[in-house]
């Protein structure tokens, strides 16, 4: 399979995701600790994929994406976009609603 294709599966299948460096418990940059904080606030359940671990997603994403950091929040599909807007969406309320509502449709599926 392509990595772009692998890349729209993950994204397809996982309606909060984060690509970002290294994992929840154990984050390998300061972009990423901050975004995760950001999304464990919001109290939802996210998937995760570790870019340094996953060299060719690292490599790709961000030509599939348009967008050249790390870490990249999806929902939905949809790219949100880095750290800084996360927080800021954190910060004004938006990114809790956002992912409580992505969460209570999936769950209604």
């Amino acid at each position: 399979m392509d990595i772009i294709d692998t890349i729209k599966e993950q994204i397809e299948s996982n309606p909060i995701l984060l690509y970002m460096k290294g994992s929840p418990n154990q984050p390998q940059c300061g972009f990423s600790a901050r975004t995760v904080q950001a999304l464990m606030q919001c109290g939802e359940r996210f998937a995760y994929v570790d870019i340094l671990s996953n060299p060719e997603i690292r490599a790709n994403l961000p030509k599939y994406a348009n967008w050249p950091t790390f870490p990249q929040l999806w929902v939905d599909g949809e790219l949100i976009g880095g750290c800084d807007i996360v927080t800021e969406m954190a910060e004004s309320g938006e990114l809790q609603t956002l992912i409580k509502e992505t969460a209570a449709a999936q769950a209604a599926e």
